[in-house]
C-alpha cells in the first residue's frame, strides 16, 4: 500500500500508543463489551505512564467514534499531538494489541489496508443512474436523468404506431445511457477515481459500459444485481464491493512478490533481502517498496535520528553514530520506509531472509550486477 496516509506520523511527538481491538457491533451488549475491554487496556496504559492527555483522546476515539456495521476491528494510533489514526479494520484482530513506543506500530494496518482509493458506485438502468462518489472519507451522491422517455417498449405490436414508439423508446434509452456515461467520465476525470462499480441488470450495465471511453471502461467492475425498474443501493452491495477491494489488495501483493522474485532471480541488483541490506537501502532512501514478512521478534539499532536504522551496533559505529535505541524491527523499518515515501507490503510466509525484503529504486554502488542483465534494466521501472 502507498504510505502517504502515514505521513503525519513522521512529525508527531512520541510516545506513540498503538491499539488494535475488536469493535464489533453485532450484539445487543456490544457497547458494554467494548467499554469493559477499554477499561482494561486503559489501566495498562496508566501503568505505562501514558499521559492523561493521550488517554483522553483515546477515550473519545474508542468509545465515541462512529460505529461500524457487523464484525470488524478498530485501530487507533495516538501521540502527544493527539489521535493520528482512527479507523475501522475489515476483520477482527485475533487478539487485542497494545504498544507504547517511540514508533507507531502500523504493520497490522498495512496487512488490512482499510483505506480505499477514490471510487464511484453507479446503480444504473435505462432511465438513468444513482451515482455515489467516495473520496478521502467523503461521500457524495447524485442522480442522473438523461431526459429520455419512454424507456419501455410496448408489449405487443398489434396496434398502429408500434414502430414509431419502438424507435422512440430505443432513442430514449440511448440518450439516457449517453448521459450516464458522460457523467461517469466527468467524475473519473475530475477525481481520479481508480474504480467504478457499475451495478444493474445485464442490458443496462452493458450498455453504459460500452458507452464509456476506454480510459474509464478499464476501471469498471460490473456487479450483477437489480431488475428493470429497480436500482440497487450500495448498502445492498457492501459485501461484493468489499470483496473486490480485497481481491485487488491481494493481487497487488502477489504482483509485488513476483516482481521481487524476478529481480532477485535475474541478479539485477534491484532486490534486497535481509536486515542488513534492507537497513542500508532505507538509510540511503533507495527503497521503492518495503516487503515485510515474519520478522520473528527481530530488533534493530537506531542512531539519533529515528530513521537511521542498522542491524547491529557495529554498523552504526561505522556510520559514526552511537546507539540511541534498540527497537522492534516491525516498528522501525516501516517508519523509515514512510519517511522516504516507499510503499509498504505485508506478506505471510517465508518471503526472504530475516523476514524482510525490498524492491529498490536504483542499484546500490556496492552491488555487482549480473553481467547478463542489460544496463537499460538496471533502474526500476516506475
Amino acid at each position: 500500500m502507498k504510505s502517504e496516509q502515514f505521513r503525519p506520523l513522521l512529525t508527531a511527538r512520541p510516545p506513540f500508543v498503538s491499539i488494535y481491538l475488536d469493535d464489533s457491533r453485532d450484539t445487543a451488549d456490544a457497547a458494554d463489551q467494548l467499554a469493559a475491554l477499554w477499561r482494561c487496556l486503559r489501566g495498562e496504559l496508566k501503568d505505562k505512564d501514558v499521559s492523561e492527555y493521550i488517554l483522553a483522546g483515546l477515550d473519545q476515539a474508542i468509545l465515541y467514534s462512529r460505529a461500524g456495521v457487523g464484525r470488524q476491528g478498530r485501530v487507533v494510533v495516538a501521540a502527544q499531538d493527539g489521535v493520528l489514526i482512527n479507523t475501522h479494520l475489515p476483520s477482527v484482530p485475533t487478539e487485542s494489541v497494545l504498544r507504547v513506543s517511540e514508533y507507531p506500530y502500523v504493520l497490522p494496518l498495512v496487512d488490512a489496508d482499510p483505506w480505499r482509493p477514490a471510487y464511484v458506485f453507479a446503480a444504473v438502468d435505462h432511465a438513468g443512474a444513482n451515482l455515489t462518489l467516495h473520496r478521502d472519507g467523503d461521500i457524495r451522491s447524485e442522480t442522473v436523468d438523461g431526459g429520455g422517455y419512454p424507456v419501455h417498449k410496448p408489449v405487443t405490436a398489434g396496434w398502429n404506431g408500434y414502430g414509431d414508439l419502438q424507435r422512440t423508446t430505443e432513442e430514449a434509452v440511448r440518450m439516457n445511457v449517453r448521459a450516464v456515461a458522460h457523467r461517469l467520465t466527468e467524475l473519473v476525470d475530475e477525481t481520479g477515481a481508480e474504480v467504478v462499480f457499475v451495478c444493474g441488470e445485464v442490458r443496462s450495465r452493458t450498455d453504459v459500459v460500452s458507452a464509456l471511453p476506454a480510459r474509464v471502461a478499464s476501471r469498471v467492475t460490473q456487479l450483477h444485481a437489480g431488475a428493470l425498474g429497480h436500482r440497487v443501493g450500495e448498502e445492498e452491495m457492501r459485501e461484493l464491493v468489499s470483496a473486490e477491494f480485497q481481491r485487488r489488495h491481494l493481487s497487488e501483493i502477489d504482483e509485488t512478490v513476483d516482481h521481487f522474485r524476478n529481480e532477485k532471480g535475474r541478479g539485477s541488483g534491484l532486490a534486497a533481502e535481509g536486515l542488513a541490506p534492507v537497513c542500508a537501502a532505507l538509510r540511503e532512501g533507495d527503497v521503492d517498496t518495503l516487503i515485510l514478512g515474519d520478522l520473528k521478534g527481530a530488533t534493530v539499532i537506531t542512531g539519533k535520528g529515528r530513521t537511521t536504522v542498522a542491524p547491529d551496533s557495529d554498523v552504526l559505529s561505522e556510520l559514526g553514530e552511537a546507539v540511541s535505541r534498540v527497537v522492534p524491527a516491525d516498528e522501525a523499518l516501516p517508519f523509515a520506509a514512510i519517511a522516504t515515501g516507499a510503499a509498504l507490503v505485508r506478506v505471510h510466509g517465508d518471503i526472504a531472509a530475516d523476514g524482510v525484503a525490498a524492491l529498490l529504486r536504483y542499484v546500490p554502488t556496492d552491488v555487482v550486477v549480473d553481467p547478463g542483465v542489460s544496463s537499460s534494466s538496471s533502474a526500476r521501472e516506475k
